[in-house]
């Protein structure tokens, strides 16, 4: 799975012009979309202002390119019909490449690579990704994570229980009401680690690191950093 910019498609199926490659127009502001609720990939400070990885990212990718982005707080559930309509020039939020979305939207490179990660008190017993299949499992509505337990599970699963957002899921595993949660590893190693009141766990199940188990299916060792990196730019989830 990898993390990628997103510019809506060309109706005639040329290439969509990247941030890198805009034409530098003094009175154009482009708007960024971004669901900021995904520490530390996109949040508000106590400023109320949207601050996080993504956000330096393309900030820096605009300063060369001498455009000027502005970034909006968009609802994840929402974000891509905001694109398509027009409300957004650009999405960063974290947003993974599928080939469904390929098929109405435009990716850049991508620019972090990512998987799957499970979320769970301390004392739980849950060791591997098939352990969820009968427990209920928070997840933020319409992710990866979403589809993953969805297949594990079955799609109307009731033990499935979708939030507006990873944190409130983790919050409703600390209150109780979920087993566990599965989402982007950046994020629940994120909250875990700023949250040790909470006492979770996390548990990485090998099945969602493609790419390192064939790495080490061939080579017999784990995929150093570097090349995980560049198998990112054709990785899709």
């Amino acid at each position: 799975m990898a993390f990628a910019l997103v510019g809506c498609g060309k109706k005639d199926g040329s290439p969509a012009a990247s941030a890198a490659s805009a034409p530098a127009t003094a009175s154009r502001v482009y708007l960024v979309g971004t669901d900021a609720a995904y520490a530390p990939f996109e949040s508000q400070d106590e400023k109320g202002q949207i601050v996080g990885f993504d956000i330096d990212i393309v900030s820096a990718i605009a300063q060369k390119a001498g455009i000027e982005v502005k970034f909006v707080n968009t609802p994840w559930e929402g974000i891509f019909n905001a694109l398509n309509q027009g409300d957004r020039d650009l999405l960063v939020s974290s947003i993974t490449i599928t080939d469904a979305r390929r098929n109405s939207m435009d990716f850049s490179a991508p620019y972090f690579d990512a998987h799957q990660l499970i979320a769970v008190k301390a004392n739980s017993k849950v060791s591997r990704f098939d352990d969820l299949k009968r427990l209920k499992v928070g997840v933020q509505n319409g992710t990866t994570g979403d589809e993953a337990v969805s297949k594990l599970q079955g799609k109307n699963s009731p033990d499935i229980k979708r939030f507006e957002s990873t944190p409130l899921a983790l919050k409703e595993l600390e209150a109780g009401g979920v087993d566990a949660v599965v989402a982007d590893n950046g994020v629940v190693t994120n909250y875990v680690n700023n949250n040790a009141g909470s006492k979770f766990k996390t548990v990485n199940d090998p099945g969602f690191g493609t790419y390192d188990r064939i790495y080490a299916k061939y080579f017999g060792a784990p995929a150093p950093a570097a090349s995980a990196s560049a198998a990112a730019s054709t990785a899709t989830k």
